[in-house]
């Protein structure tokens, strides 16, 4: 103990800079935690899926039929908490053509209870660009 309070004494800097750089990490981390992941890649979307996630696709009725993921049902943005009320305990993937309203989805389920809900990165274009199959 006494070797640690003289190398203290010693090397001020290095110290302070050591503790810096702790709770620099500490912070980060700590953010992280407090916002939560809410995008998975496409490949992690699928092993989800394989889990038995449901899968939301948020955009409208057209585009959801000229081609969608296997399974998924269509629950347009502005119904979305109604709907899946019931569903609050399961995982859900929320699904659009970009990311972006998926993750509004995300977002609005979050805050009605759902704690287990991801938003497909990139959303359906990522999916396509990972060659993955939509049906119509």
């Amino acid at each position: 103990m006494g070797q640690l309070a003289e190398f203290t004494g010693n090397h001020p800097y290095l110290v302070l800079g050591l503790f810096g750089a702790w709770g620099a990490v500490m912070f980060y981390e700590l953010r992280l935690k407090a916002r939560g992941i809410t995008q998975v890649s496409a490949t992690d979307a699928v092993k989800l899926i394989n889990k038995g996630a449901i899968v939301v696709d948020v955009r409208n009725t057209d585009a959801y039929e000229t081609g969608h993921i296997v399974n998924a049902r269509n629950i347009p943005l502005a119904g979305l908490p109604d709907k899946l009320l019931k569903h609050k305990k399961k995982v859900l993937l929320t699904v659009c053509d970009t990311g972006a309203n998926s993750g509004k989805a995300v977002n609005l389920l979050r805050k009605t209870g759902c704690e287990k809900v991801f938003s497909l990165k990139d959303g359906l274009r990522g999916w396509q660009g990972e060659n993955y199959p939509l049906v119509k």
